[in-house]
């Protein structure tokens, strides 16, 4: 099937990444590419006009969000080299010029910008990814906790004297608790997993073994949203500082996840449902008010400082399967929206994107696996199975360009959110831990057989296709279920895990300790779960693409499973396997010129090896 997309065009739509409405609420600062290349950019929220401040100082990758100073004259983002995400956090200043304003060694993601400047950061400076303060006006840092295992997200309150964060003290990994510590006690005495002198308080929200994480604090500093999984499907609520009493506003149907507190009590959520994600407004009783972003996936762009405009109205983001994102000013008490700025197209007629539907089938065991599945209108279709990455994630009803690239192309796309996926629950999540390559593969599986014996479907032209755990995943597929598929593309995916456990990074050895268990204790099955084990099983053609400064899935595990496959399988890189470093990049990234050339080497294998004819 001729293509009617030039791939060019695709990958070049310019995007607008973490929009920032600024303390006066009268810009919204962003990453933009319109230019051909991510720039910092600020837009006219009245007009949607778009002014570039920035000439090539900030990175090409757009993978971690932007902060305003609070005095409005500076722009907070990170820099790395090459996709390395070790991450020094620098400043913009919109009169001109850059600084560099928290440099090491390690990882920094900021969080937090206090009113009177203090940043709010964590870094794997230490052995662990910990909290930490800038103070601008000394030029000082100090480090507020002392855990040994990584503390996830942190907040100031709105007086910049406490800080919320979530980390786990407890002997379940699976534990997520959210803590409250005083900024002036913390700093001299960092609390610490042997438990510190410092004023850390854990909150008493569920047992042992359940995820509370923190979303925002109430505007007066009195209370926490919070965001819990103890009821399965995560709830919403909010969390009396001084009575220690939760105030749930979810009923526990649908799962839910908290964003923050409205100037005037109302609580901004979402809610994830059958491949939607809706915008959730909670009145100040506790009951639901209905807003008009229904279809696709609705979000507000950020937390209350950097999405609440001086009129009480909030910067949101809405996008479908066939629709790329537009930006909305929203006004809760009027049930009113106006747009911002509506999605762009360049030269592509949006009319040739292919929209989705939500599917279930039956996985061996009986499961039931939800999924999105799109339809290119080619008969007999080719079908490509995306596998997404994470495990903790899922697909929803969301505008993609690398989907749209393979259905302009013939191939229809399943995206199955398998065992291990976001969006059903607690239980759903966690079902993975311990088996990776175990039924969350059978339920991939399973995908794809389902779709194969559709009447439109050509059953003899399959292939697997993903990126991180779904590029591992399809490296599983392709060596455990050979006869199934007809090809396979694995981008940035793991193929040995003893391998990637001792080159990652403290807090990536957390997430797979709880993802795998021990790796010493359970080296067998580390082993066994290793697509690299398998290699001379593999029988369909595969393309290899991976970043050579990623840190997650390092270069090394696709290297490694280049080499096993020419001396343990007996292939030769060109015939039967394609293999493709891409430079100096990481774990995959937004930069049109790399996004180009990964649609080429798509189009480039599919057409060899896979062609929709």
């Amino acid at each position: 099937m001729p293509s009617e997309i030039p791939l060019e065009e695709l990958a070049s739509l310019p995007n607008v990444y973490h929009p920032r409405l600024d303390p006066a609420g009268e810009r919204i600062a962003c990453f933009y590419d319109g230019s051909g290349r991510v720039e910092l950019c600020l837009v006219d929220p009245g007009t949607g006009e778009v002014t570039q401040v920035s000439d090539g100082e900030v990175p090409r990758e757009a993978r971690y969000p932007i902060e305003w100073a609070p005095d409005g004259e500076s722009v907070y983002f990170h820099r790395d080299e090459g996709g390395d995400e070790q991450n020094d956090i620098c400043a913009f200043d919109l009169d001109g010029g850059v600084r560099a304003v928290v440099e090491n060694d390690s990882q920094c993601i900021l969080f937090d910008v206090a009113p009177d400047g203090r940043l709010l950061y964590a870094s794997d400076a230490g052995a662990q990814m910990n909290l930490y303060e800038h103070d601008p006006a000394v030029g000082e840092d100090r480090q507020l906790t002392r855990y040994d295992r990584p503390v996830f997200g942190g907040q100031y309150d709105p007086a910049g004297e406490r800080v919320a964060y979530v980390t786990n003290e407890r002997a379940d990994l699976e534990n997520r608790d959210t803590y409250v510590a005083s900024v002036a006690e913390a700093a001299p005495d960092p609390p610490t997993s042997e438990g510190g002198d410092a004023a850390a308080r854990r909150l008493d929200v569920s047992p042992e073994g359940y995820e509370t994480g923190v979303s925002d604090w109430a505007p007066a500093g009195d209370a926490l949203l919070l965001t819990d999984n103890e009821t399965d499907r995560s709830r919403v609520g909010l969390y009396d500082l001084a009575t220690d009493d939760p105030t749930w506003l979810s009923d526990g149907e649908f799962e839910e996840h908290g964003h923050f507190v409205h100037p005037d009590g109302r609580v901004f959520a979402e809610r994830v449902t059958e491949g939607t994600q809706r915008l959730v407004v909670y009145d100040r009783e506790g009951s639901e008010v209905a807003t008009p972003f229904t279809d696709g996936v609705a979000w507000p762009v950020a937390g209350r400082d950097a999405a609440v405009f001086p009129d009480g109205s909030v910067l949101v983001g809405q996008a479908t399967a066939t629709t790329r994102t537009t930006y909305y000013r929203y006004d809760p008490a009027a049930d009113e929206t106006a747009v911002v700025r509506e999605a762009e197209y360049g030269d592509v007629d949006p009319d040739r994107f292919r929209g989705a539907e939500y599917v279930t089938y039956e996985s061996t065991d009986g499961t039931d696996i939800g999924a999105v599945l799109y339809d290119s209108g080619e008969r007999p279709s080719p079908v490509v199975v995306a596998v997404h990455g994470g495990p903790p994630a899922d697909v929803k009803q969301s505008f993609d360009a690398q989907t749209q690239f393979l259905l302009d192309r013939g191939y229809s796309v399943l995206w199955p959110n398998f065992r291990g996926s976001t969006g059903r629950g607690r239980a759903f999540k966690n079902a993975i831990h311990g088996d990776w390559g175990g039924q969350e593969q059978e339920d991939v599986a399973a995908g794809a057989r389902w779709v194969a014996d559709k009447e439109w479907v050509d059953e003899d032209d399959l292939a697997v296709f993903g990126g991180s755990f779904g590029g591992y995943s399809a490296y599983w597929q392709l060596v455990r279920y050979p006869d199934l598929w007809d090809a396979g593309i694995a981008w940035v995916g793991i193929t040995d895990l003893p391998g990637l456990f001792e080159e990652s990074m403290a807090h990536f050895k957390t997430i797979l300790r709880e993802q795998m268990g021990d790796p010493e204790d359970n080296a067998d099955l580390w082993r066994e779960r290793s697509p690299i084990t398998h290699v001379e099983d593999i029988e369909a053609p595969l393309l290899m693409l991976h970043g050579v400064n990623d840190p997650r899935c390092p270069v090394s595990q696709a290297r490694d499973f280049r080499d096993a496959l020419e001396e343990r399988r007996g292939w030769t890189e060109g015939e039967q396997f394609e293999y493709v470093e891409l430079g100096a990049e990481g774990h995959a990234s937004t930069d049109i010129d790399h996004k180009i050339r990964v649609y080429r080497e798509l189009a480039d294998f599919l057409d060899e090896r896979f062609p929709a004819e």
